[in-house]
């Protein structure tokens, strides 16, 4: 590790970081009256159409399974046959994982991003297209191995072409600039989580709409609809920004330089946006620079290293909360929910999957424009507890209404009520802010290793309930519940014990999080700590 000490370190000539930031976050009118804010806006919305598709995905299968002709055309798929069904594009995804991580860092997030939505659009036209199960799992396997690879590079687009949040611990004396920007990046990377269900709201309104025809098309033209996000995402990443991370780890700094001058200052060529703009330019040179000298270059660093051993237990632990939460039982079984408090009509069914996917949708935007004002912690916890609240009760009615043999309707109708209820809980943390934490979490060399982990853990899940669930459903119906009221508390007790803060802090700087933790790290890492050390002092 002696080379290490032979790095040179970047000298970062600006002010520190809560003086460079916070100055420039503040205006003189509303930032949404600023077109170069507006554009990044524009592209950072193309970019959050590859969750929007997943959540087509799913909410479309929900409608699917409802449709007589579709049913008939897949031989009457039940149990695991259709949990295989459900999870076509999840074997596909987990197949992505293993060269998406390398593709994001090789070609780009942009590149990556227009590969991966080129291979989705060409499985929904195949999807449309199935004759049988065998044909429509196959279509649904390459889905999900375009989704797999947007899926890693999107939230990386996102978070590193954002205006940076501004520092909390501090506010400059602006006495002219009254409009403040605050929390761009935290509320646009949320933002990636929130719009899968627009996606879902889509769907569920789409195969509502075709359930009045008497041909396959009632099936086929959802699964047509399913390429109109990819293709859109495809025209509108053309034009969409590179991240300057990446074009920086490239020796490409003049790009990035004109891609933060012009998406974060508006081309503006006066004294206080050149320093803003060189203060992010140095800050990430830095922080590569420090990868470099860390040797942060690979997988096993999650194992061997103690601070990325934290990283990858909260990567973890998150990828598990998304799905393990009792949600899949309602994100793709809605159908058999439904069936086991008693509902049974066909229209009432996709009533009750488009009024959900509205209302989550508006709920979820409504967070992630509020996510930026509050402590990324103290909102899992608060996520937790009301969905481990709400759960408890929904289990608890879900018994007494099929003990009352369904006959009572305001059971039936508090079940659904604690549903709604519950996917508040659920959207406040693990929609949006899962995306925007993860990314947080991790240093400019591990970011696509670390989501590329994170959403492998994510879709292993997604096969064990979509082979679990709905066996488990038929079995012991709502006795089920009980198990994940059991997992909601565990998980409260994790997130209560083991999560880190990371508002407050810049991109670059939210690694410091574990560089304060790993003080009595192995004689390797002391090393890497020196040259930490030095490239915090210049940045001061």
């Amino acid at each position: 590790m002696s080379s290490v000490k032979n790095i040179s370190v970047v000298n970062v000539e600006v002010l520190d970081t809560e003086t460079s930031i916070n100055e420039f976050c503040y205006f003189d009118k509303p930032w949404y009256r600023y077109r170069h804010l507006q554009k990044l806006c524009l592209h950072i919305f193309v970019t959050t159409l590859a969750s929007t598709n997943n959540g087509y995905d799913g909410s479309m299968l929900n409608g699917l399974q409802v449709f007589e002709r579709w049913n008939k055309a897949m031989s009457y798929p039940s149990g695991a046959v259709l949990g295989a069904l459900s999870n076509g594009t999840t074997f596909g995804a987990i197949l992505a994982y293993f060269v998406a991580s390398w593709l994001s860092d090789k070609i780009g997030r942009k590149n990556a991003t227009i590969a991966g939505s080129t291979i989705t659009f060409i499985g929904s036209i195949l999807q449309a297209n199935s004759t049988n199960y065998a044909f429509f799992l196959i279509t649904r396997i390459i889905l999900g191995f375009g989704n797999g690879i947007t899926a890693v590079s999107c939230p990386l687009l996102i978070a590193e072409i954002s205006f940076p949040d501004m520092k909390k611990e501090s506010e400059p004396n602006t006495t002219s600039l009254k409009y403040k920007l605050s929390a761009f990046r935290s509320t646009a990377t949320t933002s990636y989580g929130v719009f899968w269900y627009l996606g879902a709201l889509v769907a569920a309104w789409v195969t509502y709409g075709t359930r009045v025809m008497h041909t396959s098309y009632c099936w086929r033209i959802p699964s047509y609809m399913q390429g109109f996000f990819p293709i859109v995402q495809i025209i509108g990443t053309w034009f969409s920004p590179e991240s300057p991370r990446y074009l920086i780890s490239k020796g490409r700094t003049e790009e990035a330089r004109k891609v933060i001058k012009y998406y974060h200052t508006g081309d503006s060529d006066d004294e206080r946006s050149r320093r803003f703009v060189e203060f992010q330019i140095k800050e990430i040179q830095a922080s590569i620079e420090l990868d470099k000298a860390s040797n942060l270059s690979s997988y096993v660093d999650f194992i061997k290293i103690p601070s990325f051993r934290k990283r990858l237990f909260l990567i973890v632990i998150v990828g598990i909360m998304v799905n393990l939460s009792g949600n899949g039982l309602v994100s793709y079984y809605l159908n058999l929910v439904l069936d086991s408090i008693g509902i049974k009509s066909e229209d009432m069914k996709l009533q009750i999957n488009g009024y959900l996917m509205t209302y989550n949708f508006v709920i979820s935007l409504v967070i992630a424009f509020t996510v930026g004002r509050f402590r990324r912690r103290t909102i899992f916890l608060l996520s937790t507890a009301l969905m481990l609240i709400f759960y408890v009760i929904w289990t608890i009615l879900s018994a007494l209404n099929q003990k009352s043999n369904f006959e009572h309707k305001s059971l039936s109708n508090g079940v659904l009520a604690m549903i709604f209820l519950y996917y508040f809980g659920y959207n406040l943390a693990l929609n949006g802010l899962c995306s925007l934490y993860i990314t947080e979490l991790l240093p400019y060399s591990h970011r696509a290793k670390g989501v590329n982990i994170f959403q492998f853990f994510v879709n292993a899940l997604i096969i064990f309930n979509g082979f679990v669930n709905p066996v488990a459903m038929k079995a012991i119906e709502w006795k089920y519940y009980i198990v994940y009221c059991c997992v909601l508390a565990v998980e409260f007790i994790v997130v209560y014990f083991t999560f880190v803060e990371t508002s407050g802090y810049t991109l670059e700087e939210a690694s410091e999080i574990f560089n304060e933790t790993a003080r009595s790290e192995s004689i390797a890492s002391s090393d890497v700590k020196e040259v930490h050390a030095e490239v915090i002092l210049s940045k001061v």
